[in-house]
């Protein structure tokens, strides 16, 4: 826990420049260097938080070793990704991230749920975020923090597995079945405290119940001595963008407080989603 926010902004790298003889890859002969390379970084992207090796990537993207080789290379040295030295892999670094917050600043979201935010804090007084899915993820993109002393603050732009915490739940839980059961088959429900639910089966049950209710809670889940509720947000063709939430001490998010902090954090992902052009089945009573 503390008292001020984190993150990190880098400048865009320049543009990429992987060139490999296409003869050494026949079934990819017709692809571009770009267009590999976009396709390695498209590749990390929905593994993230997950780390790959040449091995992975080349098999992946149907490549040969030496020409997934090269481009890794590159684009590390670019920033785009980041590598391991310890693991042997690769995952995606500053650059990659600087070209997504870009994309998000194109959808105004944050712009959108910014008051939302505002107004989540002035009611209940703890920090209120909103995170981004990207793939397998999900990454904080914004937060206002709470005007206490003692107070919950979030690194803004790291990556978050979608098994662990209130947001990743929450985001989890709006997609579809086939989604869900996709990620159960290639991800590992790793424990990231004590109390992160690794259970295949009992993160199944948690989801059907955030379905229910409508929002996700966690105690400690994905950062020790951390309360949270957390809500979907909606783009227009339905696709789920991300989460908002509230977080605090652990000891301030009982039972109770869930309850009254889940429903608010409900209506604010609703109005969110509708200004994002969703179109609701139903209707959410505003608070």
């Amino acid at each position: 826990m503390t008292g001020t926010d984190r993150g990190d902004m880098h400048v865009l790298p320049p543009g990429l420049d992987v060139t490999e003889s296409d003869a050494a890859v026949p079934d990819t002969a017709s692809r571009s260097g770009l267009a590999r390379a976009l396709g390695v970084i498209g590749t990390l992207a929905e593994r993230a938080p997950e780390a790959m090796g040449v091995s992975a990537i080349a098999r992946e993207l149907g490549l040969s070793k030496t020409v997934a080789h090269r481009i890794l290379k590159e684009l590390a040295s670019l920033e785009f990704l980041a590598f391991d030295e310890v693991t042997k892999r690769y995952r995606l670094g500053t650059g990659a991230l600087q070209v997504g917050m870009a994309a998000l600043r194109g959808l105004d979201v944050p712009r959108v749920a910014r008051p939302h935010l505002q107004r989540l804090v002035q009611e209940t007084g703890e920090t209120a975020t909103l995170s981004a899915r990207q793939g397998a993820a999900r990454v904080y993109i914004d937060q206002v923090l709470s005007p206490h002393e003692i107070r919950m603050s979030v690194a803004l732009g790291t990556a978050h597995a979608l098994h662990a915490g209130s947001s990743s739940k929450a985001i989890l839980a709006a997609l579809s079945d086939t989604e869900v059961e996709e990620y159960l088959e290639s991800h590992a429900l790793a424990a990231v405290t004590d109390h992160t639910i690794t259970s295949a089966e009992r993160l199944r049950a948690e989801l059907a119940s955030i379905r229910e209710r409508g929002y996700a809670g966690s105690r400690g889940e994905r950062q020790h001595g951390a309360g949270s509720v957390a809500a979907a947000v909606l783009l227009a063709d339905g696709g789920v963008f991300g989460a908002v939430s509230l977080c605090g001490p652990v000891d301030r998010f009982g039972a109770d407080v869930q309850a009254e902090y889940g429903a608010r954090v409900v209506a604010a992902a609703h109005k969110i989603s509708l200004e994002l052009g969703w179109q609701p089945d139903g209707v959410v009573d505003a608070l």
